[in-house]
């Protein structure tokens, strides 16, 4: 079934895996852990880490009882912020197709791809990790 907002994998992996490591039992849970909890693949995972781990946003802890933690506080952490390390600055684009395609300069969907943009981007930018545990 066709979604009408798409978030890459990647970027969903990383909320996700951040609002996991910000759970109310807050401990260091290792990749292969994580993997199964959220039934993603154990490789693509280990990018989206690696990616996150660059950023600063979670650590890794290498040995008996390591994994990864986050290296930031939960409520001062927006989704934003994982969001863009993954997918880059998050863009208001007011067509589908990412240009302006009607002669008139107007989309035949009036401002409904704009407003939602707008929407998804307000909420990722007011929403703290915190906000999301899982």
């Amino acid at each position: 079934m066709n979604k009408m907002l798409k978030i890459s994998e990647a970027a969903a992996i990383a909320i996700h895996a951040c609002a996991l490591l910000a759970g109310k039992n807050a401990k260091r849970i290792d990749a292969r852990q994580i993997s199964k909890t959220l039934d993603v693949s154990y490789d693509h995972l280990s990018k989206v880490l690696q990616r996150l781990s660059k950023a600063h946003i979670v650590k890794s802890v290498k040995g008996p009882g390591g994994g990864f933690e986050l290296a930031r506080d939960p409520s001062k952490l927006y989704l934003k912020e994982v969001y863009e390390v993954i997918e880059g600055p998050m863009q208001l684009d007011k067509c589908l197709f990412g240009r302006e395609i009607c002669s008139a300069k107007k989309c035949i969907l009036g401002n409904l791809i704009s407003g939602i943009n707008k929407e998804v981007t307000e909420y990722f930018t007011r929403t703290k990790v915190s906000d999301i545990q899982l």
